[in-house]
């Protein structure tokens, strides 16, 4: 005859693999609210009602759920707000254009300067330009010796 045992030890075997794979296929399913949770995820429950609605879809949405709670760690946010190279805090980047700015302002008085002293050296001079911080005033008192070079060398010709 049939062993009895041998029977419920079958039944028992496939309740207990059923159960293992429920479980694991729901563990498996977890683990993008699991890491959402680990990374103070500002969208963790989302992500995790998410997952529990996957399971109904033929676990179409399980691959979006993990890359949607990867995307986020809280030492850098979502990762696009910082450029690598880039300035880390707005204080830094003040800083920073200021240092341009005051580096942009030396190379402009420095080509300005050749620039005059390119014309000087031919005898011509721009004209004045009535700005602050313009360096017409150089030019203006260079002026009258400019003109007065140039009156001669004409002098000198005829």
């Amino acid at each position: 005859m049939e062993d009895p045992f041998l029977n419920y030890f079958a039944l028992g075997l496939l309740f207990f693999v059923v159960i293992v794979l429920v479980y694991g296929i729901i563990a498996i399913h977890d683990i993008p609210a699991r890491i959402a949770h680990a990374r103070h995820h500002p969208h963790q429950d989302a992500i995790h009602a998410a997952g529990w609605i996957s399971l109904f879809m033929l676990h179409l949405l399980w691959p979006f759920l993990w890359i949607w709670a990867m995307m986020y760690r809280p030492d850098r946010g979502w990762g696009f707000g910082q450029k690598p190279g880039g300035p880390a805090s707005p204080q830094e980047a003040v800083a920073e254009l200021e240092e341009l700015r005051r580096r942009m302002a030396e190379v402009e008085a420095k080509v300005l300067n050749d620039d005059r002293a390119g014309h000087l050296s031919k005898g011509q001079h721009r004209p004045a330009i009535d700005s602050p911080g313009s360096f017409g005033s150089a030019v203006e008192e260079n002026a009258p010796t400019t003109e007065v070079a140039a009156a001669e060398s004409r002098g000198a010709r005829r």
